[in-house]
């Protein structure tokens, strides 16, 4: 790809004294109140150079004084801005080339916003066909760049933008959802560790499937062997097929979506597993796990939504966290397995490891963790920046 030899001249966003050392330390956000003053002239969502009090050039950065996020670096030095987004997306999508083997796995995510030096952006690839997350005012504005540097380096069929994330209210920005380039397309077929799954882009949570949780529906294969699994907040299945897979006795899928069951059934008759009515549970969770009878089942996979989806709902989300896993650990059978999860952003491990400990605590039972989170390897954080990091799991097992 050609590279701009010589950065073209920008606005200057000059920082307050010490307010550089994050910047230094190649932390991507800077914050509103770091900003010593805004260049005349300069537009949200627009491109600028950032530098220290003392004038020191530190990097490229798109703006938005409306988000107490001000700025997001996109080149740290002197290098292009441009030219930066279009290597740090040849980074990407050459790291999950050397990671899959798309015959195996032809479902990941090849761009992990600021885990992949380009934040507010998140691009999905479902085989052929790519889908675009965006959620700040300045990638918005690079809509075109990355369109026309993802077209080149992946040749999809169809890129599809589905940016309908609350983050871009605060952006100044409404929802996008809709064909960008190449031709429509409905339901796709994936495959993942060879399974095979419905992704459905266009209705689908997130952008399909949560690509996220691949490697610990892996795990989940591993320990089923004979054991009696109920796949909570099931979704699509996922961890039901692989449980399946695994040779578990049996799986039982729970979810208030009845919808959601259905491409779930769908899923496990796609990879040839018998499908029994009896074992798709229409149900809340919380008033399922309250009326199931003790022991009546020796591995259960909570996987909720998020329940924080602002900093001020982390108190409540806490309290959700401890009633769901008390109750699973008030049901589970003796040697018993529970994987729980959650994907808060706003309730980070240590505040997920107390809620565990608080309904094991109430249950009354004693209770080992066996594992912590595997990362899947197409959402990598930045060393940088472990804000990125918001996927929290524990294995336990339960006397």
């Amino acid at each position: 790809m050609p590279k701009v030899s010589r950065p073209l001249p920008r606005p200057v966003v000059r920082l307050r004294p010490g307010r550089e050392k994050s910047v230094f330390h190649r932390h991507p956000w800077i914050f509103s109140g770091a900003v010593a003053a805004w260049p005349d002239g300069l537009e949200d969502g627009e491109l600028a150079a950032v530098a220290a009090a003392d004038g020191r050039h530190l990097g490229y950065a798109y703006v938005n004084r409306r988000c107490s996020i001000a700025a997001r670096l996109v080149a740290f030095g002197e290098t292009d801005p441009r030219a930066a987004i279009r290597e740090s997306l040849a980074r990407a999508v050459a790291l999950r080339r050397a990671l899959f083997d798309p015959r195996r796995t032809n479902a990941v995510r090849l761009v992990n916003g600021e885990g992949d030096a380009l934040p507010g952006l998140v691009a999905d690839q479902y085989a052929d066909t790519l889908a675009l997350q965006i959620s700040t005012l300045g990638m918005e504005r690079l809509k075109p760049l990355v369109l026309e540097t993802l077209v080149e380096l992946t040749q999809p069929r169809a890129i599809y933008e589905k940016s309908d994330v609350a983050a871009r209210y605060e952006e100044g920005l409404t929802d996008f959802v809709g064909l960008l380039y190449g031709r429509d397309f409905g339901p796709l077929v994936i495959i993942e560790n060879g399974l095979r799954f419905h992704a459905d882009i266009k209705r689908g949570q997130k952008t399909g499937l949560f690509l996220d949780q691949r490697d610990m529906r892996a795990l989940v294969e591993e320990l089923s062997a004979g054991r009696r699994v109920l796949n909570g907040f099931a979704y699509t299945g996922g961890f039901s097929v692989y449980a399946k897979r695994g040779g578990a006795a049996r799986v039982v899928s729970a979810d208030s979506s009845g919808g959601a069951l259905q491409l779930a059934r769908g899923n496990c008759a796609l990879n040839g597993f018998p499908v029994a009515e009896e074992d798709f549970i229409e149900a809340d969770m919380f008033a399922y796990l309250r009326a199931i009878e003790a022991a009546a089942f020796d591995f259960i996979i909570l996987d909720p939504p998020a329940f924080a989806r602002k900093r001020e709902d982390a108190l409540r989300a806490g309290r959700a966290y401890k009633d769901l896993n008390r109750l699973a650990l008030a049901k589970i059978a003796p040697g018993g397995l529970i994987l729980t999860c959650s994907c808060s952003h706003f309730v980070d491990e240590k505040l997920f490891g107390q809620v565990v400990f608080q309904a094991a605590a109430e249950a009354g039972r004693n209770v080992r963790i066996l594992h912590r989170h595997r990362q899947a390897l197409d959402h990598p954080v930045s060393v940088f920046h472990p804000e990125g990091g918001y996927l929290k799991s524990l294995l336990l097992s339960v006397d």
